[in-house]
Formats: structure tokens, C-alpha cells, sequence
């Protein structure tokens, strides 16, 4: 798309406002407005100058001033503002060297694109992820240093509160696992994903399915069409966007959490991905369940990184209350053509060469999508440079292997501490065609471990409490 497309759209619209959005450091979506008057041409060049000092993780007060260049390639109108507002995805340059700023994960994305054609081995990457989430009737949490803790409500649940916060209570509730795809009355979320589904489908995504998932209690899942990895990342944005804004107009409650329950499953965001060259897939080949040997040595590369990728793909100390063992947690660092506890599953719904594709289920959708798919891509890069082997599939029934069986198959941390502790030892892959810098890695864990593991580990626990009170 052109620029003057975007102009020529916004006329035709009769947009009053313009919205230009960008994403910090941890992955949450900003905008500024402006009238419409103030998008020009130059607007694509100049940028729209901004202050970067309050966002987290990002510039120090001296170097506050930042600039927001549109992307003229992804353009459409909000659907949740009262004026008709033109939006637009921004990336973030330095004004005084006219480059990238160094902290813009859309930035890292676009330098991961830009890496993958120089090696030559594809000249495109696609990602496609289920992203899982909640909703609720009712969220409510407090943390003070008296008192701490949460209270969720859904009428779907086995413990709806019998009417109270007008859920009503007909009987019919979702056992805790028994989530998976039931039709109404126990699926009470059927309308609002099909609303979700026609508003994505407004703003150019497209939906392939959407259904209800395992855990009781509004666990939802809404599969949209693959992308490239900048493509994705966008998509996934706007995704998040729409479906806690369609969830806010029925006075409800959606989240990307990975675990916001205990003893029923988490949310994660399975990421199918494949290459593609010329137009061709590079991934089907002769080897087990259809792979070709890149397909191969970029499964060795995953899982040789597997650990170091999970303190982006899965960034939260919430995400590790998902990542159990023993739980049909895909904590196992092995590949299989079926089997779902393993990190790397490849799906055989199809033959066709253009379906062949590898799905990395660790991750979860509290991550940042951009730093997430490019760290994937360069381990799974760094697996074909390299001819890691991927060693044997594992297509045994993970939970019916002895401790002796399992002793050879390696795990993925058990926590953010450790991931990030992963990270520090084994970052040189990322490193590669500068598409993340030191400085960029530094600056993740040290947010990491300051703003969100050492607050945790300093606050006692409702449930220490039960265990420890009467000591």
C-alpha cells in the first residue's frame, strides 16, 4: 500500500482523527490522536513527535524525545471510538539519527526480516499463533501490604457465585477441564467470538475458526490467518485490542494471563511457523512426518535455544505456573508428530507441501510477538546454519515413560528467573545480523528481574498463610 492509499482511505471514510499506535518494551499496545488534518505525505517521513520517558522500560529523561513514522502498509478504521478514527502502526525512530530506535520491538522484527533474506536460505517467514484467553463476568484483585489477593467470576464455572453480579445460574456449568468445544448453554461465549470474528474481519483479519477451550470458566480460543512475522505481530496487536474491547462493551472481562486459575489449564499461543522461498515451502520434504532437513535443523535449533527463547516467548512469572511437568505442559524439549507435551508438534491434517509447517508450543500470549517470532526465527536460522541435529521424535505417551526413560529428555526452565538466567548464558544467536543487540538482552532482564520477579519474591503468598501461619 502507498501512501496515498492511506490518505485517499482516510477521505473516503471521512475520518476525523487519526490514531498512530506503537508497542513498548514489554509488548502493550500505545496510541497518540491527532485530527485528521495533521496527516499528510510528510506525515510518513517527519513522523509525530512524542515523549518516550514514561513507557516502561524504555528511554531515560534526556533522551525522551522520540518520533512515530507511520507504516503506511497497515491502515483501517476503529470500530470502538466515537469519532471515526483513521489508525495507523507506527514505527519508532530517533530523531536525531533518523534510525530505529533501539528499544522498538517492531523494529527488532523488521531487522529479523531483513537478516532472514540475507542469509539467503528463505526470504520469508510465516507465523500463525493461537493465541488462548479468558473471559470473565467479574475480575477483581487488590495487593497491599495488609492484605492481597483475587476474585473471579464466570457463569460458566463449576463455582458460579448462584446469581450473585447477575450472572444468573441455570445449572448448566463447565467442569473444570471438561471445556473443550461444548455447544451452548455450557458454551456461553459463542456470540461474543463471533462478534470478535466480524470485527477482525472488518479491519482485514481473517478468522479460520473459533472455539471453546479446555478449562472451564470463558477459556476461549479464535484462530486468525498466518502472516509474515511483522505481518503477525500486527495482527496479533490488533487481535488483543479487539477482543478486550468487545469483552468491555458486554461488561466482561478478557485476558491474555497464562494462568489466572488454579487446577484448570492455562492459556498458551502455540506459534506455527514455516519458510518459504520464491514462492516455494521449504519445509516439506521425505524426512519423518514429512520434513524436509532444513525443516529439521530448524526443530535442532529451537530446541538447542529452547531455553533462552522462553525468556521471550514466555516472559511472565505467571507463565510458569503453565509450563508445569506432569500437567500436558509442553515442557518437554523433544518433537513429535502427535504427541502435545512435546515443545515442537507437527501437524499431519494435511499432506499438501504448503501446509507442512512446525507448531513451538511453549509460548503464551502475555509475550511480546515481535521479540517472541524473532527470536524463534533466528534459533531455528541458527539450527540450519549449523545442521543441529534434532536428535530422535518422541511419539511415546510422555506420561506413561518411567523416570528413567525420562531422565535423557531435557526441560525447559521452571521458572522466569531461570529462563532469563538462560538467556544471559546463550544469547550469540540473537546476536546475529544485529537484529538484537546486548544492550537490548540487558535492558529485558534487568526489567525482568526488577520489575516483576523480585516485587513477587519479596510478598508473602495467600496460600503461605495456610501452610505456615500455625508453624
Amino acid at each position: 500500500m502507498s501512501v496515498k492509499d492511506v490518505l485517499k482511505f482516510a477521505k473516503d471514510e471521512q475520518a476525523s482523527y487519526v490514531n498512530v499506535r506503537f508497542t513498548d518494551l514489554v509488548g502493550a499496545w500505545h496510541h497518540l490522536t491527532f485530527p485528521i488534518e495533521e496527516l499528510s505525505e510528510s506525515s510518513f517521513e517527519d513522523g509525530f513527535g512524542f515523549d518516550g520517558s514514561s513507557l516502561r522500560g524504555w528511554a531515560s529523561i534526556h533522551e525522551s524525545d522520540m518520533l512515530l513514522v507511520p507504516d503506511p502498509s497497515r491502515y483501517w478504521i476503529d470500530a470502538f471510538m466515537g469519532e471515526k478514527t483513521l489508525c495507523l502502526i507506527a514505527n519508532v525512530i530517533d530523531p536525531i539519527t533518523k534510525e530505529g530506535y533501539w528499544l522498538d520491538p517492531r523494529g527488532v522484527g523488521h531487522r529479523a526480516e531483513n537478516y532472514l533474506r540475507f542469509t539467503g536460505i528463505a526470504d520469508t517467514v510465516y507465523f500463525g499463533p493461537e493465541a488462548e484467553f479468558f473471559v470473565f463476568n467479574e475480575v477483581s484483585f487488590h495487593n497491599e501490604g495488609h492484605t492481597a489477593g483475587f476474585s473471579l467470576d464466570s457463569p460458566e464455572a463449576i463455582w458460579n457465585t448462584n446469581g450473585a453480579n447477575g450472572n444468573g445460574n441455570q445449572g448448566f456449568h463447565i467442569r473444570n477441564k471438561e471445556g473443550y468445544v461444548p455447544l451452548p448453554p455450557l458454551d456461553t461465549l459463542q456470540d461474543f467470538r463471533g462478534e470478535v470474528a466480524s470485527e477482525l474481519k472488518k479491519v482485514g483479519i481473517q478468522v479460520e475458526c473459533h472455539h471453546h477451550e479446555v478449562a472451564t470458566a470463558g477459556q476461549c480460543e479464535i484462530d486468525f490467518r498466518y502472516s509474515t512475522l511483522i505481518g503477525t505481530a500486527d495482527n496479533l496487536q490488533l487481535f488483543k485490542y479487539t477482543v478486550r474491547n468487545v469483552a468491555q462493551k458486554h461488561h466482561k472481562g478478557a485476558t491474555f494471563m497464562p494462568k489466572p486459575l488454579f487446577g484448570d489449564n492455562g492459556s498458551g499461543m502455540h506459534c506455527h511457523q514455516s519458510l518459504w522461498k520464491d514462492g516455494k515451502p521449504l519445509f516439506a520434504g521425505d524426512g519423518y512426518a514429512g520434513l524436509s532437513d532444513i525443516a529439521l535443523h530448524y526443530i535442532g535449533g529451537l530446541l538447542k535455544h529452547a531455553a533462552a527463547i522462553v525468556a521471550f516467548a514466555a516472559p511472565t512469572t505467571n507463565s510458569y505456573k503453565r509450563l508445569v511437568p506432569g500437567f500436558e505442559a509442553p515442557v518437554n524439549l523433544a518433537y513429535s508428530a502427535r504427541n502435545r507435551s512435546a515443545a515442537i508438534r507437527i501437524p499431519m491434517f494435511s499432506t499438501s507441501p504448503k501446509l507442512k509447517r512446525l507448531e513451538f508450543r511453549p509460548p503464551d500470549p502475555s509475550c511480546n510477538a515481535y521479540l517472541a517470532f524473532s527470536a524463534m526465527l533466528l534459533a531455528g536460522l541458527d539450527g540450519i546454519q549449523n545442521r543441529v541435529d534434532p536428535g530422535s521424535p518422541l511419539d511415546k505417551d510422555i506420561y506413561d515413560l518411567s523416570p528413567d526413560q525420562l531422565k535423557d529428555v531435557p526441560s525447559l526452565p521452571g521458572s522466569l528467573d531461570e529462563a532469563l538466567n538462560a538467556l544471559e548464558a546463550d544469547h550469540d544467536f540473537l546476536l546475529k545480523g544485529d537484529v538484537f543487540t546486548p544492550q537490548i538482552i540487558e535492558r529485558w532482564i534487568g526489567y525482568k528481574r526488577e520489575k516483576e520477579i523480585q516485587p513477587l519474591r519479596m510478598r508473602p503468598h495467600p496460600l503461605e498463610f495456610s501452610m505456615y501461619f500455625d508453624i
